[in-house]
């Protein structure tokens, strides 16, 4: 029975998550412990180590470890990677700076540009050219190259080095010889090539995405070996995985060598946890909030399944503000990312008098005023800690004691009195100020989408988000939503439940009527194949993997294009009709209406590569219950005050989370407790347990 467990790790800016789940014996456990940022693995280590102690288990009778990580994108948000030198064509030096030439703000004389990863001194021409159908109009100076590399390894000190020759995802041999070349000369050295990292049309977003996958290797290979070498010293012989942005499991050989593809992992397995819960209780329109103690992450789940986008911005220097970041060619779950978690410190404007709420947070360190770390700013946890909807003496089931006496302090002379308010009172504007930024987001995010969140079921988890959940769900004017056990530690459980999975892309423009179907079989043939090896060494079964083929099409002229489905991976003539219906279904669902008389070409072809997810029964994560009970009186542990907006201060039942057997009802207003999270439901709302021991919360 050995090598049978695998657990799931979610690093997060404030909290480390984890999920132990064991099919053969049964055994789902959770745990969550403050994060490390100086050195993540060392939490992860130690998280581990606990899981094993409380389950029995051994390193050696873990199978797999599933990781998400924050450190791709707080490395390019805080500008603390890799020294990059980039080789780009002669006379295309300054692609990553002139961009796109547009202004994110037309009005704003003094706007802010999106610094670029590698400065203007290590970015170096080589004489090549190829054209835009692959044929060479300038042979690679190979000596050249090699001038360059040596110059910035000697002089500039470069860590990492990325190349980015024009038309090189058409055509990549010149990109390769010049990588062969580095490698010949300091075979040490990371090389993103352009054509690997993202074989896509574009140069900026190209060279863009090469530079940043250069930017953030050397840090991520070092962090990935060091994890690797942890575990193996305690024993673990298992398979370690990492989760892409896109939401599939991947082999850390991949996310060495394509570190970019991380950029938003830990968020991404959040989404796949919502979208397993949605296909386990057959909700079709679902939004998944998930809010831990630095962000708020709110994404559409329909059909069990979020939605995906094929570009990122990085680190833009305007929330909210499109073409204010670097612009990355990677498969993201499309979700809105907001500084709004349990660590965002609340303070009053020195200009305007009114008090603000994130988006800088307290993280792990110092962390809230009340876990006596050091933290000297109220934050959102501390507010609700006022608020009465977290017990001080069972937070994270009681390892970790609050204070509330020091925040109460600290709101009344750094909040309260510089407002004139009482310190609840101000207490209660923090809860609602980070409640409206909240839903005001997942308004503007829906709103994108043409859709109604009346119409939408929430599913909310992390530490703080059954906190804010019934808040949130009002505002929205919702009339659902549900809570899983465990919810907490969810984000983990979704890297339990994610798909082996990989998205490929090449470009190959063409009008659909002349386009040479040979050579776009190929290339999705191509792209099958390595995706195939791909999920092969993420641990899927041979037999399981399945491909989904798509293009990125747009009209003749337009600037640019939409995802449209493919009806097969080998394409001939007579598909053209169910395309071109692909294409105006697509567009309609965008624009509202297709223009069926204009002509439509291809940009780029992709294919997805999936295997299943596993499943993993949910009732069993309560493996620390001694009792269940269908009456919800038999799990009442006591009454606590809350304070409500609107209703004043409120008697809540308090009920043990992990005695709530399937069939329990009550109503609110109450709380439900468990050990890394607290649901709080306001008055008038009924609820109800499930089959699958999750929190049904019907509205007023």
């Amino acid at each position: 029975m050995s090598g049978t467990a695998r657990i799931g790790v979610d690093v997060g800016g404030t909290f480390t998550d984890f999920v132990l789940h064991d099919p053969v014996r049964k055994l789902v456990a959770t745990g969550k412990r403050l994060t490390t940022p100086d050195d993540p693995s060392e939490a992860i280590i130690a998280g581990v180590l606990r899981l094993l102690e409380e389950t029995g288990l051994a390193a050696a009778d873990l199978h797999s470890i599933v990781h998400g990580t924050t450190l791709v994108t707080n490395t390019i948000i805080e500008r603390t990677g890799a020294t990059v030198g980039l080789l780009t064509t002669a006379g295309f030096r300054d692609v990553i700076e002139i961009g796109r030439e547009t202004r994110y703000d037309l009005y704003d004389l003094y706007l802010e540009a999106p610094p670029t990863l590698v400065p203007r001194h290590r970015r170096l021409e080589i004489p090549e050219r190829i054209d835009v159908h692959g044929a060479t109009l300038l042979p690679l100076d190979e000596d050249a190259v090699r001038t360059a590399v040596t110059r910035l390894v000697t002089e500039e000190k470069i860590e990492a080095l990325a190349i980015a020759f024009l038309h090189a995802y058409h055509a990549d041999r010149h990109e390769v010889r010049a990588g062969a070349i580095v490698a010949e000369l300091y075979p040490a050295l990371p090389v993103s090539l352009s054509s690997r990292v993202a074989p896509e049309i574009r140069e900026f977003e190209r060279t863009s995405t090469a530079c940043a996958n250069a930017y953030v290797q050397p840090l991520m290979r070092r962090y990935l070996d060091k994890l690797e070498a942890d575990l193996a010293a305690l024993g673990f012989a298992g398979r370690l995985h990492v989760m892409l942005s896109g939401g599939g499991i991947a082999a850390v050989r991949d996310a060495k060598e394509f570190p970019i593809r991380l950029i938003e992992s830990g968020p991404a397995a959040g989404a796949m946890a919502a979208s397993f819960l949605a296909r386990l209780t057959g909700e079709d329109h679902v939004v998944s909030f998930d809010m831990g103690g630095t962000t708020a992450k709110m994404c559409l789940v329909e059909n069990a399944a979020p939605d995906r986008k094929f570009d990122f911005e990085a680190g833009r220097v305007r929330r909210f503000q499109k073409g204010s970041g670097l612009p990355l060619k990677v498969t993201v779950v499309d979700m809105i990312e907001i500084g709004a978690g349990g660590g965002s410190i609340a303070r009053v404007d020195a200009a305007s008098g009114l008090m603000k709420v994130g988006p800088r947070s307290a993280g792990a360190k110092p962390g809230p005023i009340c876990y006596g770390r050091g933290g000297t700013e109220p934050t959102v946890t501390d507010g609700d800690l006022v608020l009465g909807r977290l017990d001080p003496t069972y937070f994270l089931g009681g390892e970790m004691a609050l204070d509330p006496g020091a925040v109460q302090r600290a709101i009344e002379t750094g909040i309260a009195r510089r407002l004139d308010v009482p310190h609840d009172t101000a207490a209660l504007g923090i809860r609602r100020i980070v409640d409206e930024t909240m839903a005001a987001a997942t308004r503007m995010h829906l709103a994108e989408k043409g859709r109604d969140p009346r119409r939408y079921t929430l599913i909310a988890f992390g530490g703080a988000g059954p906190v804010h959940a019934y808040d949130l769900a009002r505002l929205l004017k919702m009339k659902r939503m549900l809570v899983p056990l465990g919810a907490g530690v969810a984000s983990a459980l979704g890297f339990l439940v994610a798909p082996p999975a990989t998205d490929l892309v090449r470009s190959h423009v063409g009008r659909l009527e002349r386009l040479d179907w040979a050579h776009v079989n190929g290339l999705l043939a191509q792209m099958a194949e390595e995706g195939r090896a791909l999920l092969l060494e993420a641990g899927a079964e041979p037999d399981s993997i399945t491909t989904q083929p798509a293009a990125d099409m747009r009209h003749v002229g337009q600037g640019f294009e939409i995802p449209v489905k493919l009806p097969s991976m080998t394409l001939t003539a007579a598909e053209l009709p169910g395309i071109r219906e692909n294409f105006f279904a697509s567009y309609r669902e965008r624009f509202g209406r297709a223009l069926t008389d204009l002509p439509i070409e291809a940009l780029s072809w992709r294919v997805a590569c999936l295997a299943p997810g596993r499943d993993i029964q949910l009732a069993e994560v309560a493996n620390t219950a001694t009792e269940s009970f269908t009456e919800a009186a038999k799990a009442a542990r006591g009454v606590r005050e809350v304070l409500f907006e609107g209703a004043g201060w409120l008697p809540c039942q308090v009920y043990d989370r992990y005695a709530l057997a399937p069939g329990a009802r009550f109503e609110g207003p109450a709380l439900v407790e468990e050990r890394e999270s607290t649901c709080v439901i306001g008055p008038g709302a009924k609820v109800s347990v499930d089959g699958f021991r999750n929190l049904v919360v019907e509205l007023p």
